[in-house]
């Protein structure tokens, strides 16, 4: 069989993705081009030519979207063309997804798929500035230029290496000698690292060490795994500021308070005494301690169904600065991935994430770009897509992001992910391993990708060394790591794991060799993803989504079956073994043998003095009262509006969201903290999560121990405003600071920062009980800004949760400022006395809306405050300019509910008329608006111009009503759950709510036999239910090129296809298809047809949206037609607020059939706006779907599909967003069947 090939065009009215490269193009480089047109190229092997021709309409294209081509177009005057590929070795989604459709369609082993996309650009380029548009649009960390021949096959001829290189006279290197190595390998650590582990050779296991070692130490003790730099012991320190020095004289006090005067002092024990202060005081009695460490973990109490259960929350922040800096789709991604992996291999269920990024200006030119580095705009974006697509896809609530600006990240980008998950503490046992136990590697296979990672992040970067690091950057595949969330939350499977360790950083040699002290692995049994890895790449590789736990030896092959079960691969790598020394071995020899004892030195003892510089004295504001100040600051990157960004992240699944990221009726006020309901699996809970964060660049640039001090306030505020309690609340860090480099000065930067948020948390008895530190923002002679962000958690009950929107016209607005000193240092019983009134307040229901005081002073916190439901605001009384635009740590505006209280500082009061009415001048919110929404959309477009069409505001009231012949109580609803999908939960919790049994099924396909019993099963099972539902997701990863794929190529299974038909034709049944289920459904031809049949060019489709990208908010919907048994409980003209989260739901059709869809009943919902009229408008129909619409049934109404998602609802949910959520569909469809 030879190599099959065919190009995939969109069609120019779908070709979304080749106007969007086009127009970047042209922003970007103001180069002369006029046309981009992407051909997506698929080489297919190991496949007869009739199968690949059965692929073609089906898994390689859509019809009705594309052009297929044999043969590229000859290429016209003044068009060129060049093709990309990924790296070798570099995860392709989209092959997989190919080939994984593939296999279903077929029934038999998995084919080869190779992808590539052809550029041809138009315009009048030189051959520099084609060379320039080729570098921009290819980073060759990740891809590479790509032959236009066609290949003989696809298969790889590896060279199968045997044994790894054994460093021969490494023991007898001289000082010189040594340094040469570290250059010539490459190596993070530095000479005395290397003479100690020189000495450890020669002197303990007398012999040379493998290569394989020597990498794997590097890696252990990397500051990346090992944080070398915050365990740098310091000699003296030199503090000429008075109120920072007697800072450190009571951090010296409660190191001999808690006896560890003896113990060296570092950053590590500055980062992290104050927590073990508090606990020794008492004070943090919640504490979840065990040996293992995953996440932040504490106990709390969780109301299910009314009764208190003990449960387990965990939080973690983790950062992929160096990934994302020079790969930033990828290294976004497996921040996220890894971030979800910490708290996951604790055993929680991790179910909300906050991003918080460093970026230097993103609107600045490319040309402007410093050589070595890509463009700002390319990483902010590219990071984004990146960090959305993965969290997206694995079925993780974004519930609030921020990008904060400062040129310092020009050195390298900040990327943090945090997240938060919880599990009932009973599914939760912690023991430590015994000699004989079985280590397990769950999940992805192992490749090259990741190597060198921990090292390279523990790196100093220049221009050259930036070109070599293609090989440390991760990919992600978020479909994987759903499966292990999935196992992970079956508590018959986490009482089977004794401990559990990601695969992060290190890869096998760090996650499993961190399990215990004594352990045997066996690398050959650690699958890979494809041949040709020696010993060493098996053993550092950071491929994702792998996870190693140790079981008793009696549960490992019922473990091995519950991970099949789930679709994974389970394999049994390594045996625990008594003598406490790591041994790897790798065909038939033992290619690493190390003490535990050496491993755990962490490397030879560095020492280091510190200064810390006096701070600069605070900016004055330079800002002064008067209209264009507002304009200015509104305007400002830190300031202005970032609903272009956010909205990529999915903020609803889970159908756990308390506080959407924008409130109010317009969804423009932005949320400061994010609020989740706690995620039980049956029955309700009113107990939720809190996460705020706190950073200010340019306060911790003149002062790097306020900044962190004000960070911590700021966080712990951001907390109380939204219902939550200071007293009840726990902390994490993110440091990042620039490289050292031996300079006492540098060093002090994150000493100063340490000792403000030392003080921070002992007066606010709140204690960092985690935290990641990143020591290497440095690049040439850049440096980061002194960057701590600090994170803070609490739990609520979710009726209480208060958003930042204004509610009411005639309310007043109060002010509270805490007192500062002298120094502008905050005065913290001050601080405390405000932070107790505004929990008092909202106890006793005085506050509607509440906004802690951030960057721009009260002049932002007001106009934001007033966007969301279009409110205006009156001052009462005239602010400085220092109340204005200025930050104020810890203060807060508060919206009353009520008379203001004697004592209480008005400012002024909300009113009806959209404006902002200052002593001496008054504001037009609509223009305050578009300053505000201007800024960042040429990079994160919001406001793309659409049709001025108005679509016709249809109504069709049902004619009569159906029932099912055969009548049951409690209808089975059968819901498939495939690679991808990942809204199973809330869907089958959201049918039992209305009284039917839900059946998940998970379609198996790691094999051909697993896929054939997946098939036979489901066909089987769709006999014994009433209703198939196809729940949301991103089957396959929504690729290839095109959306629900997988699923049509398994519902087109002849026996699947039967079955179907059977249930609908000859059984009275219902099918329901949400979101990436609407989009199977569509490309099935159920709906509009109500059967399943081949798509033709004029079949109708869901696309890509107009936008360009992924779309998440609340949009508001009107029932058309109620028609369909699954509407039953609405009445048309209905208007339902709905949660929508896709990147293709644009609904498109021939005009013939949406007139005769019409006249049928068939358009059951239409996007409307505001006054509840059909629009096209992007603001209100997400994706420009012809004749906005939302949701279509087959002819008789018993398939329906839609792309919002109805199952999303749930009490107190999207509280800061007013409109009725519960469309009644569930309920509708079970009172079918009764």
């Amino acid at each position: 069989m030879s190599v099959s090939r065919i190009y995939v065009e969109k069609k120019p009215e779908f070709a979304v993705e080749a106007r969007a490269v086009l127009s970047d193009i042209q922003t970007a480089l103001r180069l002369n081009v006029t046309d981009v047109r992407i051909f997506n190229r698929y080489d297919a092997d190991h496949l007869t030519e009739a199968a690949f021709e059965c692929a073609i309409p089906t898994v390689f294209s859509e019809p009705a979207v594309d052009y297929i081509y044999r043969e590229l177009p000859a290429l016209e005057s003044g068009q060129r063309m060049f093709a990309t590929e990924y790296l070798p070795g570099q995860f392709d989604q989209r092959a997989d997804s190919c080939e994984q459709c593939i296999q279903i369609l077929l029934q038999g082993e998995r084919c080869r798929v190779r992808t590539a996309q052809v550029f041809v650009i138009t315009g009048n380029l030189s051959d520099a500035e084609f060379d320039r548009l080729k570098a921009y649009l290819i980073n060759p960390v990740e891809r590479r230029e790509a032959a236009m021949e066609q290949p003989e096959t696809l298969d790889t001829n590896y060279t199968i290496p045997t044994t790894v290189e054994t460093l021969t006279g490494f023991i007898g290197l001289s000082e010189e000698e040594l340094k040469q190595f570290i250059a010539d390998y490459g190596l993070a650590m530095d000479l005395g690292d290397i003479q100690f582990c020189q000495k450890y050779f020669r002197d303990t296991e007398h012999r040379d060490p493998t290569i394989t070692e020597v990498r794997m130490i590097d890696t252990y003790w990397s500051d990346h795994c090992r944080h070398t730099t915050f365990l740098t012991q310091i000699s003296d320190v030199d503090i000429p500021t008075d109120y920072i020095k007697e800072t450190y004289d009571a951090y010296c006090e409660v190191r001999q308070e808690l006896g560890r005067g003896e113990k060296p002092m570092t950053l590590m024990d500055l980062a992290t005494i104050a927590a073990k202060k508090l606990k020794a005081d008492g004070k943090l009695q919640d504490l979840d301690e065990s040996e293992e460490i995953n996440a932040c973990s504490v106990k709390i109490k969780v109301d299910v169904a009314g009764k208190e259960e003990d449960w387990i929350l965990m939080f973690k922040n983790e950062t992929h600065n160096h990934p994302t800096e020079i790969e930033p789709f990828g290294g976004a991604a497996t921040c996220l991935g890894g971030a979800i992996r910490d708290p996951l291999s604790g055993r929680s269920y991790v179910y909300q994430a906050m991003r918080v990024t460093g970026a230097a200006n993103p609107l600045v030119p490319v040309e402007d770009t410093m050589a070595g580095k890509l463009p700002q705009r390319k990483i902010t974006v590219g990071a984004a897509n990146g960090y959305s697509s993965y969290g997206n896809q694995i079925g993780l609530a974004t519930g609030h992001v921020a990008e904060v600006y400062h040129p310092g990240y020009m050195a390298k980008r900040m990327e943090i992910g945090a997240v938060l998950g919880a599990a009932p503490a009973s599914n939760i046992r912690r023991e430590a391993p015994v000699p004989g136990d079985i280590v397990i590697l769950l999940g992805g296979k192992t490749g090259r990708d990741g190597c060198g990672g921990a090292t390279g992040s523990s790196k100093s970067h220049t221009v050259e060394s930036l070109g070599h690091c293609g090989a440390e950057v991760q990919k992600g595949n978020a479909p994987e790591e759903r499966k292990l969330q999935r196992l992970f939350r079956n508590p018959g499977v986490t009482r089977m794991i004794k401990r559990c360790n990601d695969f992060g950083a290190g890869g096998v040699s760090v996650a499993i060799g961190e399990l215990t002290d004594g352990l045997e692995i066996d690398l050959n049994a650690v699958p890979k993803k494809y041949d040709g890895l020696d010993g060493t790449e098996i053993a550092i590789s950071e491929s994702q989504e792998r996870m190693a736990v140790v079981v008793a030896p009696e549960d490992a092959e019922k473990f091995v079956k519950e991970a099949s079960r789930e679709n994974l691969e389970a394999t049994i790598v390594a045996t625990v073994q008594a003598e406490p020394r790591l041994r790897m071995h790798w065909n038939g020899n033992t290619i690493v043998d190390l003490s535990r004892e050496f491993l755990n030195s962490n490397g030879a003892v560095k020492h280091t003095s510190i200064a810390i510089e006096a701070p600069q004295p605070a900016a004055e504001s330079t800002l002064t009262d008067g209209a264009d100040a507002w304009t200015e600051l509104l305007s400002s990157l830190n300031i202005c509006s970032q609903k272009g960004l956010i909205e990529k992240f999915d903020s609803t699944i889970g159908a756990g969201t308390v506080l959407m990221p924008f409130g109010g009726v317009y969804q423009l006020s932005p949320s400061q903290a994010m609020a989740a309901k706690i995620p039980v699996l049956r029955g309700e809970t009113n107990t939720c999560s809190l996460m705020g964060w706190g950073y200010n660049p340019n306060v911790s640039e003149r002062s790097p121990y306020l900044g962190a001090m004000d960070a911590v306030i700021t966080s712990v505020a951001k907390i109380v405003a939204a219902g939550g309690s200071w007293h009840h609340c726990w902390l994490t860090f993110q440091e990042y600071f620039e490289r050292t480099q031996n300079d006492p000065k540098r060093w002090g930067k994150p000493m100063a920062a340490l000792l403000g948020a030392f003080k921070a948390q002992l007066e606010l008895s709140c204690g960092s009980i985690g935290g990641k530190d990143s020591m290497s923002g440095t690049f040439e002679n850049i440096d980061v800004p002194p960057t701590l962000v600090s994170f803070a958690v609490s739990t609520a009950k979710a009726d209480n949760v208060v958003s930042t929107e204004f509610k009411q016209a005639g309310d007043k607005v109060i002010m509270l400022r805490p007192a500062v000193d002298a120094n502008g240092i905050p005065d913290f019983e001050s601080v405390r006395t405000v932070f107790d009134k505004v929990e008092a307040m909202i106890a006793a229901g005085r506050i509607r809306a509440g906004w802690v005081i951030d960057y721009g002073g009260a002049a932002e916190g007001i106009a934001k405050m007033c966007f969301g439901n279009g409110i205006g605001f009156t001052f009462g009384r005239q602010l400085t300019d220092a109340e204005l635009f200025q930050p104020c740590c810890g203060g807060f505006l508060l919206e009353l509910s009520g008379d203001a209280e004697e004592g209480e500082d008005v400012i002024g009061t909300t009113t009806e008329k959209p404006e902002i009415v200052c002593p001496k001048y008054t504001l037009q919110l609509d223009k305050l608006l578009s300053v505000w929404e201007r800024k960042l959309e040429p990079v994160f477009p919001c406001r793309i111009k659409t049709t001025n069409e108005v679509p016709e505001k249809l109504s069709y009231p049902r004619k009569t009503t159906l029932s099912a012949s055969i009548k049951t109580a409690q209808p089975r609803v059968l819901i498939p759950v495939f690679p991808g999908t990942n809204c199973e939960y809330d869907t089958a919790r959201v049918f039992e709510r209305a009284g039917a049994r839900p059946q998940t099924f998970i379609v198996r396909n790691l094999t051909a036999d697993a896929m054939e019993d997946s098939i036979t099963t489901f066909a089987a099972l769709i006999k014994q239910a009433q209703i198939i539902m196809i729940p949301g997701g991103f089957s396959g990863g929504d690729e290839p090129e095109g959306s629900g794929k997988f699923i049509t190529a398994f519902f087109r299974n002849p026996r699947i296809k039967d079955a179907v038909h059977e249930l609908l034709k000859n059984r009275d049944g219902l099918m329901l298809g949400i979101c990436n289920g609407f989009q199977a459904l569509v490309k099935l031809g159920l709906v509009p047809f109500g059967e399943i049949m081949d798509m033709t060019d004029v079949s109708p489709t869901l696309t890509f949206n107009t936008i360009a990208r992924h779309q998440s908010m609340l949009v508001n919907t009107r029932i058309a037609s109620n028609k369909s048994p699954w509407l039953y409980g609405t009445e048309v003209g209905d208007v339902h607020t709905v949660a929508i989260s896709h990147g293709e739901g644009r609904f498109v059709a021939p005009p013939e059939l949406l007139a005769d869809m019409a006249k049928n009943g068939q358009i059951a919902t239409q996007y409307v706006d505001l006054e509840g009229n059909p629009s096209m408008d992007i603001h209100f129909n997400p994706n420009t779907s012809m004749m906005a619409i939302e949701g279509i049934t087959s002819p008789d109404g018993r398939v329906l599909g839609k792309m919002g998602h109805s199952e999303r609802i749930g009490q107190n949910l999207y509280r800061n967003v007013p409109g009725e959520k519960d469309q009644k569909i569930f309920e509708s469809g079970v009172a079918y069947f009764q």
